[in-house]
């Protein structure tokens, strides 16, 4: 995935330097994925010169193209690896997957609706990104027959967090979700020896896990 060339490395560049590494974010495959990957072919033509901005982005179908600092904090958070293998929910625009899938072995990637995953899909074919896996289906059922995941994240917001996506943390997998209706926060769950841990992040505000 060697985009470096293309009109749009620059303004990626600011991104994550003003964006980014500024409020602390320090993975190097992240940051090396979020300055080569072209942002703004994932975001429909009408608001591209919106893709860099510090803020979400409207994608069509009621859905968003999270805000950059927090796809950076996700794939961080996840702590994902070389050889990992990864469960996100919602796919959206296939932006999240593209920055997962330059950090990790494999995705699987889960959108309820049809078009927003088949959109996803052709821009990630079309930048030769080909170690994700799509299905168009409830996100809440994770991808079963593929489990244990290494790490699982979930980019929309459910009440409380789905049972299925905790069974199907592999030991050692890390859970980034946030949860809540009215407000919202972004946890961590981790599966280790003892059980499964939790912790807050921070808060955050995401479009509704349907």
């Amino acid at each position: 995935m060697a985009f470096g060339g293309d009109r749009g490395s620059a303004a990626r560049a600011r991104m994550v330097d003003e964006q980014i590494v500024a409020r602390g974010i320090s993975d190097p495959a992240v940051l090396a994925a979020m300055r080569r990957i072209p942002r703004d072919l994932f975001v429909p033509e009408e608001v591209r010169d919106q893709a860099y901005d510090d803020a979400p982005v409207a994608i069509g179908q009621g859905q968003t193209i999270t805000q950059p600092y927090i796809v950076a904090l996700m794939s961080e958070l996840a702590g994902v690896g070389a050889a990992s293998r990864v469960l996100e929910v919602g796919t959206g625009c296939g932006y999240q997957s593209a920055v997962l899938a330059a950090c990790a072995a494999h995705v699987w990637t889960v959108e309820l609706e049809a078009d927003l995953s088949a959109r996803a899909g052709r821009t990630l074919a079309a930048l030769g990104i080909d170690n994700v896996s799509l299905r168009v289906g409830d996100g809440a059922n994770g991808w079963p027959e593929e489990a244990p995941f290494d790490a699982v994240v979930v980019t929309a917001a459910p009440a409380r967090t789905p049972p299925a996506l905790l069974d199907q943390l592999g030991s050692g997998g890390r859970l980034v979700i946030p949860i809540g209706v009215s407000t919202q926060d972004l946890f961590v769950f981790t599966r280790s020896a003892a059980g499964i841990e939790r912790r807050s992040v921070i808060p955050v505000r995401f479009v509704p896990l349907r």
